[in-house]
């Protein structure tokens, strides 16, 4: 099945572009230096996604809307998979551990497991594991 996109570039508004990265990076996440540069950071996801942290003056040459107030407001939630439930307890620690904030309490579905945090921009990021199995059931046709 082929989709009309091939990857997928999220732009985040960030106040403090090395703060920024600094904070990412604690995370584990690395930069293409060929999109970074003094007013924008281009954090690498996977080989199909990316996060562009671009500073609010430079976000702002790209929309005529008000960027959102993260500290009363969200944005979006952005959801990022790990390969299991102690990845998730992981990450979220380490976003901590690097100055952001708790968003929600951990959740355990038994099929799914989620936990998030807030970056330094206020940013709502879910961090989950999906068993494997589980998705694959659903993936399977009903049985009439």
């Amino acid at each position: 099945m082929s989709t009309p996109a091939r990857k997928i570039f999220v732009n985040l508004s960030v106040r403090d572009l090395q703060k920024s990265m600094a904070f990412f990076g604690a995370l584990g996440f690395t930069f293409n230096p060929q999109f970074t540069d003094d007013k924008a950071a281009c954090m690498i996801v996977s080989e199909e996604a990316f996060v562009m942290l671009l500073l609010e003056p430079f976000f702002r040459t790209f929309t005529t809307r008000q960027i959102c107030d993260t500290a009363s407001q969200t944005e979006a939630l952005l959801a990022l998979s790990c390969s299991n439930r102690a990845e998730v307890d992981d990450l979220v620690d380490k976003a901590l551990a690097a100055g952001g904030a708790a968003a929600m309490p951990a959740n355990d579905h038994g099929f799914m497991y989620a936990s998030s945090f807030y970056d330094l921009d206020g940013h709502h990021w879910e961090v989950l594991w999906m068993d494997p199995t589980a998705v694959q059931q659903a993936a399977l046709p009903a049985v009439q």
